[in-house]
């Protein structure tokens, strides 16, 4: 007879052949399984998460797969989660949760052949945890539920309302994969609780309702406002709001999240949402539903630019809010905004010095209205701008900031559009400089930051000339180094005897740049040429030495555009847009170059999102300044998109949505 340990037989557990066995992973061996096992059932109610984590590395560890392990593992599992003593139950059933959704995920030749067999075998064992006298363990097991029938039943038995929450939420989830008659008793079930249930449980059932018809939160978003709003039932959502795999129950600010993404397919009615429960925080003084309202409006404005004037007023009627992290978003919003907040300008202006913050997000009210004014173009942002901008880095190797937004955006992305400005910001802008390069070593984390910057304002950087030559011995920024001499043309001549003896142990290729920025400096450029030329000739794929530099040598470098045509014929990407203009620069002729560029448009209007081929094509096609009709009509469809042109979903989609629309506008009004 074998020895039975918390309900699981240690013989058993030991006769299993695990050595012919495969786990999910192979840094994690099969032997783990039965080790775990073994502590697990000896452990008894002393078991932890802990105890639990082999088996989830080795049976479910979430790479599309159910390996032979996990159907031998599995009655030890479903006998010790069944089992009232060990201490880890919960954590058993959630490797259950996670081995059923693994099985159903996976491609049927990566799910092993016992596998459906063998979780039959104990469904009424599994099915039988819903109805567990363990309240987490009742809730944790809902996802185990195969139909709604043992959902059904699990809701009627119930009464404990966080234990019936999570239920009301699956059986929408569940009824959206069965058959009418299923969908029918769920909507009974819905309709009750929508007619007599507590506010909290109606939020729940329109929410589940909504897996069933998206239309239905429409038609009642007055009990979402109403309810969400309502400050006497906000405890309430503490009180119940549990669902499986998380420990904790959900705030109020949370399930506001959970009510406006009902909206997502229906932009104008997410607009709406937000703006009302804005209007009610503003009547009840709701500081945190302001919070949660203008977290969903950034959610809503990173994705659909229609909603800007929709939402723009509430965040500039918050400017004013009494609590700082309500400030700090509002002013966040209108500096993503950019010009579209210039009625605010005034009242952000009074901000600059506001050092208000929010604990989990980045930066002060003062720093978000500054930025706010750059995007306005208001120059009561400029004094002191540089030098708060760098403050983060002054005493420390870089900005510890959290990937959440609101975050305070890049150096560079706040000053290169600040070129009007550079005679005002360059003089704090290149002490921060040699400041940076005294405590890096010369190159540090905000180097290439800097680069951008001087390179994008050209000659109105040439002041800064000193702290550029002083980079150009440093290996990891020489090339852009490089770039900003170009950029800044021949009033950095005598820059040139430096760039010339700069020997960067990391770019074998930089004498051809050392020439190309040479000749944009007033050097030779028949020498400059003859030397990228003969490079791009020699040079064999895939990269083909520097064409993408005779793109700035005009009809001079037609000698070579056979051999261009061929690298735009040969290759893909961005090499092959980069000769599909040097092709054009070289020869004058634009048809070839725009039907090799329409390649990287055309995509985008088919719902394609490489949106960096897709700039570099637009910027080919503006220096060009010619469109084929397929080219035109693209054009057009992507301007009319609802979305930001961007796959980012910070600041960042903001800025270059406005740089790739702005193209679209020109290329647009071309003849």
């Amino acid at each position: 007879m074998g020895v039975e340990v918390t309900g699981m037989s240690i013989e058993a557990l030991d006769a299993v052949p695990w050595d012919r066995l495969e786990s999910a992973l192979p840094q994690h061996p099969v032997e783990e399984v039965p080790r775990a096992l073994r502590r697990l059932a000896l452990a008894g109610g002393a078991a932890t998460e802990e105890h639990c984590s082999p088996l989830y590395w080795c049976l479910a560890a979430g790479n599309g797969r159910v390996p032979s392990a996990a159907t031998a593992a599995l009655p030890f599992v479903v006998a010790l989660a069944a089992d009232p003593g060990p201490g880890a139950r919960v954590d058993l059933v959630g490797l259950l949760v996670s081995l059923k959704r693994a099985a159903k995920r996976a491609r049927p030749d990566l799910v092993d052949e016992g596998w459906h067999a063998e979780w039959r075998r104990h469904r009424d064992t599994v099915l039988a945890l819903l109805g567990d006298p363990d309240p987490d363990v009742r809730r944790e097991a809902v996802p185990l539920a195969d139909g709604v029938v043992p959902l059904l039943a699990r809701w009627r038995a119930e009464t404990d309302p966080a234990m019936r929450l999570p239920v009301l939420l699956k059986l929408g989830e569940t009824a959206g994969e069965e058959d009418a008659g299923a969908v029918e008793e769920v909507r009974t079930v819905l309709g009750g609780v929508l007619r007599d249930g507590e506010p909290v449980m109606k939020v729940a059932a329109l929410i589940s309702w909504a897996r069933l018809d998206p239309q239905e939160p429409v038609r009642r978003i007055d009990l979402l406002v109403e309810t969400l709003s309502d400050l006497a039932v906000r405890p309430r959502f503490e009180e119940i709001w549990y669902v499986s795999d998380v420990e904790e129950p959900f705030p109020r600010e949370a399930v506001v999240t959970w009510a406006a993404e009902l909206f997502d397919h229906d932009a104008r009615t997410a607009a709406s949402f937000v703006v009302r429960l804005a209007d009610a925080a503003a009547r009840t003084g709701d500081a945190k539903l302001s919070e949660a309202v203008l977290d969903e409006a950034w959610r809503l404005l990173v994705l659909r630019p229609s909603a800007a004037p929709a939402l723009l007023p509430v965040a500039g009627r918050l400017l004013d809010d009494p609590a700082d992290p309500v400030r700090l978003r509002a002013a966040h919003l209108l500096a993503v905004l950019g010009r579209e907040s210039a009625r605010y300008a005034d009242r952000l202006a009074t901000l600059i010095d506001d050092a208000g913050e929010d604990s989990y997000l980045e930066g002060t009210v003062g720093d978000y209205a500054r930025w706010a004014l750059t995007r306005i173009g208001d120059p009561r942002a400029l004094p002191g701008l540089v030098e708060r901008l760098y403050e983060p880095y002054r005493e420390h190797y870089g900005r510890g900031y959290r990937i959440s937004d609101p975050r305070l955006p890049d150096v560079d992305a706040v000053l290169v559009p600040l070129r009007a400005h550079a005679d005002v910001l360059l003089p704090a802008l290149r002490e921060v400089m040699r400041h940076h390069a005294a405590h890096n070593g010369g190159h540090g984390p905000l180097t290439g930051a800097f680069l951008k910057v001087l390179k994008a304002w050209g000659p109105d950087a040439l002041p800064a000339l000193p702290e550029v030559v002083a980079l150009l011995d440093d290996a990891r920024g020489s090339l852009s180094t490089v770039e900003v001499l170009a950029a800044m043309g021949p009033g950095a001549a005598s820059a040139e005897p430096a760039l010339r003896a700069c020997k960067p142990l990391n770019w074998p290729g930089h004498h051809w740049n050392a020439a190309w920025a040479a000749s944009h400096m007033g050097g030779d450029r028949t020498a400059a040429l003859r030397l990228i030329g003969d490079a791009v000739l020699t040079e064999e794929g895939p990269y083909y030495g520097p064409v993408h530099l005779l793109a700035d040598f005009g009809t001079s470098a037609a000698p070579y555009a056979d051999r261009v045509r061929h690298i735009m014929e040969d290759t893909q990407g961005l090499r092959r847009a980069e000769a599909a203009l040097a092709l054009w620069s070289g020869t004058g002729e634009p048809k070839p170059s725009i039907s090799v560029l329409e390649e990287f448009v055309l995509p985008i209007a088919d719902g394609g999102e490489d949106y960096e081929l897709f700039g570099e094509a637009l910027r080919a096609l503006v220096r060009i300044g010619t469109l084929t009709p397929a080219t035109r009509a693209a054009l057009r469809t992507v301007r009319g998109f609802d979305g930001r042109l961007a796959r980012e979903r910070n600041y960042e989609a903001f800025l270059q949505d406005e740089e790739l629309r702005a193209a679209i506008e020109y290329l647009l009004a071309l003849p």
